[in-house]
């Protein structure tokens, strides 16, 4: 779910098993991706993982650190993740997407060596894009509601000069 300069690429930890299986990202249920970002105006209602390939009418797009999916993301070794942020580091240089938003602080933290690297824009650029650490938006996280993770991810909308989308 790639394209050449988005506004924004949103970069998930790795696939789940349900993610894997039906192909479409974000895709176990209770997982608040398409939730967070309708309600953060990214797009103009909720959309399904099956409708994913309407991100890239709104200049958005997904990827992941890690291809291998797995039940859980702590199943994934400090390799995977390093390797994965090598190859993420190459994907961003060639599509130049404005801001690269990484759903999931310690994914980014692992695959950039980055250890205190906070919720938040980051310091780091992969050529002219920023980066961006969100909240994971796995129902596991439970230290962030889907209201203050709605309030993250419309801070990294404003950030990147989209403008909030509503249903006509």
């Amino acid at each position: 779910m790639v394209a050449s300069g988005l506004s924004v690429l949103f970069c998930g930890i790795n696939p789940g098993l349900t993610t894997a299986a039906s192909g479409h990202h974000f895709a176990r249920p209770g997982n608040r991706f398409w939730p967070v970002l309708h309600l953060s105006g990214f797009t103009p209602r909720q959309l399904r993982p099956d409708k994913q390939e309407e991100l890239l009418t709104y200049g958005l797009g997904i990827t992941n650190v890690v291809e291998r999916p797995s039940a859980r993301a702590d199943e994934l070794t400090r390799e995977e993740y390093r390797e994965g942020g090598r190859l993420l580091t190459g994907r961003v240089e060639r599509l130049a997407p404005r801001w690269l938003a990484i759903a999931g602080v310690t994914a980014y933290r692992a695959a950039f060596d980055e250890p205190k690297a906070a919720i938040g824009p980051q310091e780091r650029t992969i050529g002219t894009t920023r980066i961006w650490a969100l909240p994971s938006p796995s129902g596991l996280n439970a230290h962030w509601s889907t209201e203050a993770m709605a309030e993250e991810f419309a801070r990294l909308r404003e950030a990147a000069g989209v403008e909030r989308r509503t249903e006509a």
